[in-house]
């Protein structure tokens, strides 16, 4: 996704509920409690499906559907967030990004899963 259409998203989502004067439900805390909620309902159609057999069970027509509507909530939620908040989502995300490979050099996590003490 370009930047570009990220931006074009965020208008028509600003739109979508100023038509429905949704704007004074969504402080941060709300939109948190909304991001949370909907990670949470992604979270829970993969909850049970065995680790092995998850990258199958999301390519399956019926549950990758679901899964991509989920997914679709929570870009919404977050978008809306750092929308409130004046927050650049790229922005957000490249300076993470940043930091963790500053944090997790890859002489020293290439392929394990825990972390050491900083």
């Amino acid at each position: 996704m370009s930047e570009d259409e990220l931006q074009r998203l965020l208008e028509e989502l600003r739109r979508f509920n100023a038509e429905r004067e949704w704007g004074q439900f969504h402080d941060p805390k709300n939109l948190s409690m909304l991001l949370a909620s909907e990670a949470g309902e992604l979270l829970a159609l993969l909850r049970w499906v065995p680790n092995a057999e998850a990258d199958q069970y999301a390519r399956q027509a019926v549950p990758r559907q679901r899964l991509a509507e989920e997914i679709g909530d929570v870009g919404i939620a977050l978008l809306l967030l750092c929308d409130r908040l004046g927050i650049d989502l790229l922005e957000a995300m490249r300076s993470k990004l940043e930091k963790n490979r500053a944090k997790y050099p890859v002489d020293k996590a290439r392929g394990r899963w825990t972390k050491d003490d900083p």
